[in-house]
């Protein structure tokens, strides 16, 4: 229930967020893709600064569902704003309680599977398949309340009913949270330290002194980059295919590739065992490569129909052989004191750092090189162009991360 309310309250409005922006409030690209950015920028400090305290100072199940609950509260008041820098700093406020709570729900679950002595590199990925599952459900549901209220984007507030349902499904979760998830107390296990960096809670930000582990969290830049690339333009640019099909279900053909990555997910643990997490990663950046090029021979055609849904059937690998495995990576090389925290710098590396250098370095490129004096934009370029970036990054990930993988030899879940 956890996982599929955790990710349930942000499918609800991310996909269409684009368009409840042009379409409702008639902002420009500019002002979008600000307002997007929210994301990224929240994840730059507060997955860490969280973890921090999650691991310091505050129960973690607590601070989770406390969190939700001012998430929720915060998304209520999106509908009621019309100016776009005013939504600007709203949303970031809403991230800035959201974004921490990804990396928490995962050191959450992680620390109730080893209490049940479950190996939470078999034991989660099925469970961490229901928030897939739920991102799903809000897609649709998003998409059956616009089909049963035809004139929904005129009815004021109810403009914004996108955010409501994520509203109510947060609130959900902090009640949930409070009454169901048992008692998980910080690991402050370090109280009589001197040092500085012990005293604040910053030592994951010590990880990057292993040269493994850094190498690890510079590509989790890399590859993060790659993730908000399709999250900002594949709705656009599924909508701008000249065919009925793409031009009236965009969103749902998206929907394709959550349920891709909800099947992927379930083959993590075969795969971390069988071929270790330098495999599975260069596995997820060569799907990223597949992503990026499919969507660039897409088109009307029946073949170019094809296309995007292959494209977003790989999404499935590229999204979890990294996202999720990259996590469980984390988690199996670090001490159960900085649990919290750890999971924090991932995230703060991919959906931070990474989002906001994807989205800036993506949208002067878009805006130098692959725009047209008329303002059309030259998708085929563009995504042949992030392929390309796709593999360089996973043959420069091939050669400079150095890891040797044990396999092992139970893969069955216990």
């Amino acid at each position: 229930m956890m996982n599929f309310l955790e990710f349930f309250v942000w499918g609800a409005w991310m996909m269409t967020l684009g368009t409840y922006a042009f379409g409702v409030k008639h902002w420009d690209s500019a002002e979008f893709g600000i307002i997007f950015s929210t994301m990224g920028i929240a994840s730059l400090f507060t997955p860490a600064l969280f973890g921090i305290i999650a691991d310091k100072w505050i129960k973690s199940n607590v601070l989770f569902g406390l969190l939700h609950l001012l998430f929720g509260l915060t998304l209520s008041i999106l509908p009621m704003i019309n100016n776009p820098w005013v939504f600007f700093a709203v949303m970031l406020l809403a991230m800035c309680f959201y974004m921490p709570t990804i990396a928490l729900n995962n050191s959450i679950g992680f620390e109730l599977l080893v209490r049940e002595g479950k190996d939470p590199q078999i034991a989660f990925p099925p469970i961490r398949v229901w928030g897939t599952i739920g991102f799903i459900a809000a897609m649709w549901i998003t998409n059956i309340v616009k089909l049963v209220i035809p004139d929904i984007f005129t009815r004021g507030y109810f403009a914004g009913y996108s955010f409501l349902i994520g509203t109510a499904g947060a609130v959900v979760l902090s009640i949930f949270t409070f009454t169901q998830i048992p008692s998980i107390k910080p690991e402050n296990k370090i109280k009589g330290s001197t040092k500085l960096v012990d005293r604040l809670g910053l030592q994951a930000f010590s990880l990057f002194k292993d040269s493994k582990m850094a190498v690890f969290f510079i590509f989790s830049i890399l590859l993060g980059a790659a993730l908000q690339l399709t999250n900002a333009y594949g709705d656009a640019f599924i909508s701008s295919v000249n065919h009925p099909f793409t031009k009236e279900y965009s969103t749902i053909i998206l929907s394709v590739s959550q349920v891709s990555e909800t099947l992927f997910i379930l083959t993590i643990p075969f795969f971390l065992s069988r071929f270790g997490i330098k495999k599975v990663m260069l596995m997820s950046m060569f799907a990223w490569m597949l992503r990026f090029g499919l969507f660039g021979i897409a088109g009307p055609t029946t073949w170019g129909i094809v296309a995007i849904f292959a494209s977003c059937i790989v999404y499935g690998m590229a999204f979890d052989f990294f996202n999720i495995s990259g996590a469980l990576f984390v988690e199996e090389s670090t001490g159960e004191k900085i649990r919290n925290s750890a999971q924090g710098v991932f995230m703060m590396m991919t959906n931070g750092v990474g989002a906001v250098l994807g989205n800036v370095a993506a949208g002067y490129a878009i805006k130098i090189f692959f725009t047209g004096s008329n303002g059309s934009l030259d998708w085929p370029s563009i995504w042949y162009t992030f392929a390309i970036y796709a593999l360089i990054v996973a043959v420069l990930f091939m050669v400079l991360f150095k890891y040797k993988h044990t396999p092992k030899k139970k893969l069955e879940l216990s």
